[in-house]
């Protein structure tokens, strides 16, 4: 059986089985693509079920384009607090200002329009012009990648940038009219049936008769990811400075990793880097100083491994902003790569 044969076998009982399984997710409802945009983002390099919280606590909060184009940036990644990658956070607002500027304030129908807004790209335009306006674009993501890939038998390697051109093009061919269904349909079964990690559960796979894997017992085999190079690792000593109940934070460079964020004063270890020298450069004087554990933060290409220090200093350095405990909880968007530091203050 040729590829676009079993792909076109598959489309029927796949968007069948999607209807009567699918999950009620807040996002799924009525099919709002103000919605569904601000869930397709979230839903990016998160679990759904971690999704669920954050996504309520965003639309009580942002709960139209109007009121995204005009929030502050500040309170804006302190909602996206937790989720990690606030360059999302940062391009959801650049877009709304621009749907307001340039569409009336109204998201695009149409996938070439939607793709040219800052922070969409092929996968989320394909996902919200189809599941919002079911138009027949595909969406491909990494769990549409390793369906496809375990139904025609490829070993070509799915992080490759053409493996999912090829997939897309492929999809393009036999999309049905249900279009959004269809791509939904294929990522739920990516999550809940033929699953990244472990043996996939083909048995309840509606899908299984047109798949070259399962029928050739390629399942542990497909798809072929080729590792990356190895993350670059680096050692930092964190700083969490206190003077009269009042903590010290500072805000990163518009440019780089973790760009325009809060953090806790930090500094790269290099050459045995000597505390003391480090609190000298800041013109810090030591009250009283306690070491509070390592922690580890994997971003997608830097490591860190960090050593947290609990300093009372005998005055303040101007250099650093100070605030009260509760305003890092309640408005400073503080990364989750501190979050262990974060917590040692509760």
């Amino acid at each position: 059986m040729e590829e676009k044969e079993r792909l076109e076998k598959m489309t029927e009982p796949l968007v069948k089985w999607y209807k009567d399984n699918k999950r009620m997710l807040p996002w799924r409802e009525g099919k709002n693509p103000y919605h569904i945009w601000i869930s397709e983002i979230m839903l990016q390099q998160t679990r759904i079920e971690a999704v669920k919280v954050y996504y309520e606590r965003f639309m009580k909060e942002i709960p139209n384009i109007q009121t995204l184009a005009s929030i502050e940036e500040e309170k804006l990644l302190k909602l996206w607090e937790g989720l990690g990658y606030y360059s999302r956070a940062k391009n959801l607002k650049k877009a709304a200002i621009k749907i307001y500027e340039e569409h009336d304030g109204q998201i695009p129908k149409i996938y070439e329009q939607l793709i040219e807004l800052p922070g969409i790209g092929e996968y989320t335009a394909g996902a919200i012009a189809s599941i919002a306006f079911n138009q027949k674009v595909s969406a491909v993501d990494g769990n549409v990648l390793r369906v496809i890939s375990r139904i025609v038998g490829s070993k070509k390697d799915i992080l490759l940038p053409e493996t999912k051109k090829e997939v897309s093009r492929a999809l393009q061919e036999i999309i049905p009219e249900e279009a959004g269904d269809f791509n939904e349909g294929l990522m739920e079964l990516g999550e809940r049936i033929c699953i990244p990690n472990g043996e996939p559960l083909c048995e309840r796979c509606p899908i299984r008769k047109w798949c070259v894997a399962f029928e050739k017992g390629l399942t542990n085999e497909i798809p072929v990811r080729v590792k990356k190079t190895k993350r670059t690792k680096e050692k930092r000593q964190v700083f969490v400075l206190e003077y009269q109940n009042k903590i010290a934070i500072r805000k990163r460079g518009e440019k780089g990793l973790l760009a325009g964020m809060y953090e806790f004063p930090n500094v790269l270890e290099k050459n045995n880097t000597k505390l003391e020298q480090i609190l000298e450069n800041w013109n810090l004087k030591i009250e009283q100083i306690e070491e509070i554990g390592q922690a580890k933060h994997i971003f997608s290409h830097i490591e860190w491994e960090m050593t947290g220090w609990k300093i009372n200093v005998k005055e303040k350095n101007e250099e650093f902003i100070w605030v009260e405990k509760k305003e890092i909880f309640e408005k400073y968007a503080i990364p989750e790569a501190f979050r262990y530091y974060k917590n040692r203050m509760r």
